[in-house]
Order: C-alpha cells, then structure tokens, then sequence
C-alpha cells in the first residue's frame, strides 16, 4: 500500500515542530509526498508543487506531467529557486503576521457566548464550532446562517458544507474564516462587526421571550 502525504502546510508551524510521516520506520519507500509553494512562499496563483516519492514512481508522475501540462512557465521556475535558494527572513516574518492574526481572530471568536474556536498550530485558517450559536440563533441549516451574517454585516466565510458532505450522524456545526490575506486591523473590524451583530440578535431574541412570558 502506497501512501499519499499532503504536507502544503509542512513549513507553516506556530509551534511544535512538523514530522512527515515518511520518518516512521518502512514509510519512506512507500510514501509519495505532495508539496507546494503556495503556502510558504505566497505563490498560491502561481500553481506550482512538487511530488517527492521513490524513484519508480517519480518516473510514471513525471511522463504524466510531460504529456498533461509540459512545465511551469519560466517566472514561476525562478521564483521558486528564490525562495528555496534565498534568505529566509521574509518568510519568518510572514509567518509572524499569521500568527499574530490567528491569535487575534480566536480571540475574538472565542469571546462570542456560543462559539468554541481551536487555536490551530498550523495553517491560516480556523474551524469554529457554532453548533450552540446557531442553536441559540435558531438557524437550523447553515446556508441561512451565512447569508444572515454575510447580508448584516458584511462578513464572509466558509461553512461545513463547503468541504464535503457531512456524516449521517453529525451533529456539530463549523464555519471557516481564513486570515491569509487579511490584515490584523482588518479582522478586527470584521469580527467586530460579526460580534456585535451576534450580541444585538441575542439581546432581541431575548427581549421578545421576555414580553412574550409577560
């Protein structure tokens, strides 16, 4: 049996240290590693990776490349040299920023009464959990949701739905907001406004039981 690693986010650490599942004893002759410039150097237009694997199978991928797209066009080629080849401050600064607005993103998020926000040692995306907010909300599927949000207030983001379809049994609700190409003041108005906009909703729905029970 063959493996296939998908290690984009490899390089993009806040903490701890990657292992690629390749250092596990009898896994380097059966893994085949996919890799891609877009997550460490900020070339995700520029659609540019690399397979890592044994011998034989680099040989099948590389006639398949050859006969569906040729190569990479010239720019990309040396743009990729110049960040494997050069200095690396740029990129620790990058990730800095990342990390400087993760953490300010699951902050917010995790202030909100219904959400429990991951903080992930990885990637520039968070996956909140909002099965509670939603439930408090009463939005029972997640298409009203984002577009209630999205209508009020201008924010945008990735449900559960967008990422396969879910399981029969599950029960717990999950939207995504990146942070890669937004700046940290950015996401503070964004989320504020999300906050806010929950805060209000809350505040009204629990204005209108009250004079209900009066």
């Amino acid at each position: 049996m063959v493996v296939l690693s998908d290690e984009a986010y490899f390089d993009i650490r806040y903490g701890g240290k990657s292992i690629s599942i390749v250092s596990l004893p009898g896994m380097q002759e059966r893994t085949i590693i996919l890799y891609t410039f877009s997550k460490k150097f900020a070339m995700s237009g520029w659609r540019l990776g690399a397979t890592i694997a044994p011998e034989k199978i680099i040989e099948i991928i590389g006639k398949l490349n050859v006969n569906d797209e040729s190569c990479s066009n010239h720019f990309v080629q040396y743009g990729a040299l110049g960040g494997l080849k050069g200095e690396q401050d740029e990129v620790k600064q990058m990730l800095q920023q990342l990390k400087k607005r993760r953490d300010i993103a699951a902050e917010i998020l995790n202030a909100i009464d219904g959400i429990k926000c991951f903080l992930p040692n990885t990637t520039f995306y968070l996956f909140p959990n909002v099965t509670q907010l939603m439930q408090q909300k009463e939005f029972s599927n997640y298409e009203t949701f984002r577009k209630d949000i999205l209508y009020n207030t201008g924010v945008s983001f990735c449900t559960r739905l967008h990422f396969g379809k879910p399981y029969r049994a599950e029960e717990n609700k999950y939207i995504r907001f990146a942070y890669a190409g937004i700046g940290a003041d950015e996401i503070k108005e964004g989320l504020g406004k999300f906050r806010d906009y929950i805060n209000n909703v809350k505040a009204e729905a629990g204005s209108r039981k009250s004079s209900m029970v009066l």
